[in-house]
């Protein structure tokens, strides 16, 4: 049992080590799923309905906090420091995932947890089970925890705090170093549209107590239909929420063609109203150049052209649907570049480039 011991320890830190390194790099798309939990439990849980809500201003430094843990408390695990004081810790935040994701799963609530980011995306079902996994082993760990011997070890761990909250701090004031994102620069929106093969489907009838199931459509009318599933999951379009309109109509496909540089604004609650002005000569020195400047934004008509009126801001602008603009943009305001529907470049507020960037980068 003491080798089992040895190989939880290891499973379990390396594993919310790498869990923890891919949210960290990320802090906003977990501040997002936090978000939706908040919401999903204010709405289902009435009586604590101002308390769920007070926890969404706080969301980005749970985020943080959350994130940091996971890593820190994975590598005190693997080198040994404070074994009883982690282990405890450890199976704190696991019973707290594992609810998560058994809530998620059984109510059918927030079906993508965010266990690991962008990177790996698993059902709720899926994401309960590893959960369940690492409880299990991280109770064989509890268990052993005065066999460990402690070790001082507690410059690393403090070395990995900073790292991590600077690296949270560098992502949060720029971009994710690595972006895993549909919109990434190098992507093809387009591309991602549509099926990357024939979607084949399996059909599931029913017929005197017996299930029967076919890839091609029976004739038989006396078979009672069930469900029907795709069959190649993997090829299902990788975007299928990417909409641009106006009152005019649709303007999606003509996003595509030719230079477009967007200024995504995803909302006019926590803008960054003083990137502005730099973005704004930007976007004229841009469309001087050749190259379309557009605002994508989720408000509505009337509040949108007074803020645009309110900052000088005379380019046109369309409507994407607010989840879309939080996927695309990890900052607001944010820019976007794309030739032909290819993304050529993103950029945070603070890194706003200079038309000759923009040019080069479409010609």
């Amino acid at each position: 049992m003491k080798v089992l011991a040895q190989i939880s320890r290891v499973i379990v830190g390396l594993l919310f080590i790498f869990s923890g390194l891919i949210k960290l790099n990320d802090p906003v798309g977990t501040q997002y799923k936090l978000e939706e939990y908040f919401e999903v439990f204010a709405t289902d849980l009435p009586a604590l309905h101002d308390f769920f809500m007070a926890l969404v201003p706080m969301a980005l430094y749970l985020s943080v906090f959350l994130c940091t843990a996971e890593v820190v408390l994975g590598i005190a695990l693997l080198v040994g420091y404070k074994p009883r004081t982690v282990s405890w810790m450890l199976l704190t935040i696991i019973v707290f995932f594992t609810f998560l994701t058994f809530y998620s799963a059984y109510f059918n609530k927030v079906t993508d947890c965010g266990c690991f980011g962008a990177a790996i995306k698993l059902t709720p079902w899926t994401s309960f089970g590893k959960d369940l996994f690492l409880l299990v082993l991280i109770l064989i760990i509890v268990y052993y925890r005065k066999k460990y011997k402690p070790i001082p070890t507690g410059i690393i761990v403090v070395f990995s705090t900073v790292a991590c909250l600077g690296l949270a701090v560098y992502v949060l004031r720029h971009l994710p170093v690595l972006d895993l994102l549909p919109y990434r620069v190098g992507a093809s929106i387009p591309a991602q549209m549509k099926p990357s093969e024939p979607l084949r489907y399996l059909y599931t009838f029913e017929k005197d107590g017996k299930t029967f199931e076919y890839e091609q459509y029976p004739s038989d009318t006396t078979l009672k239909f069930k469900e029907m599933s795709v069959i190649n999951e993997e090829a299902k379009p990788k975007i299928t929420d990417f909409k641009v309109w106006n009152d005019a109509g649709d303007y999606t496909d003509s996003c595509f063609q030719g230079k477009k540089l967007f200024l995504i604004i995803k909302n006019l609650t926590d803008i960054n109203t003083a990137a502005l002005p730099d973005i704004n000569k930007l976007l004229n020195a841009a469309g001087r150049q050749g190259v379309e400047p557009i605002i994508l934004t989720s408000g509505n008509s009337d509040e949108i052209k007074q803020f645009l009126t309110q900052h000088q801001l005379s380019v046109p602008y369309y409507f994407v649907d607010a989840t879309v603009l939080k996927t695309i943009s990890r900052s607001n305001p944010g820019l976007w570049l794309l030739k032909d529907g290819i993304v050529k470049g993103k950029w945070h507020y603070n890194d706003t480039p200079d038309a000759a960037t923009i040019v080069d980068l479409v010609k």
